[in-house]
């Protein structure tokens, strides 16, 4: 009788990482594109969650006030170990 060997993880933990984070960022993406903008997750590096504003977001005086109280709040709720998102 054989010993059933456990699952390897399909990813490795950056790679998961990145995963949920894009999960939680396609959930506010249609938001952001219904004011002409979009966002783009450039890299995370030590909790923190690099992100690209684009479109009309890029330049918006309202993007600082999306980033904090849309994408930020939302990829915190999700992904708990991010500590911050910053745009890049």
């Amino acid at each position: 009788m054989s010993e059933k060997q456990p699952n390897p993880p399909s990813q490795n933990p950056s790679e998961d990482l990145r995963r949920r984070v894009e999960t939680a960022l396609d959930q506010i993406r249609p938001a952001i594109e219904m004011d002409g903008g979009d966002v783009e997750l450039a890299s995370i590096d030590d909790g923190v969650v690099y992100v690209h504003m684009q479109g009309a977001c890029g330049s918006c005086p309202s993007s600082t006030m999306t980033l904090r109280a849309g994408i930020e709040r939302i990829i915190l709720e999700q992904v708990p170990e991010i500590r911050s998102v910053q745009a890049v």
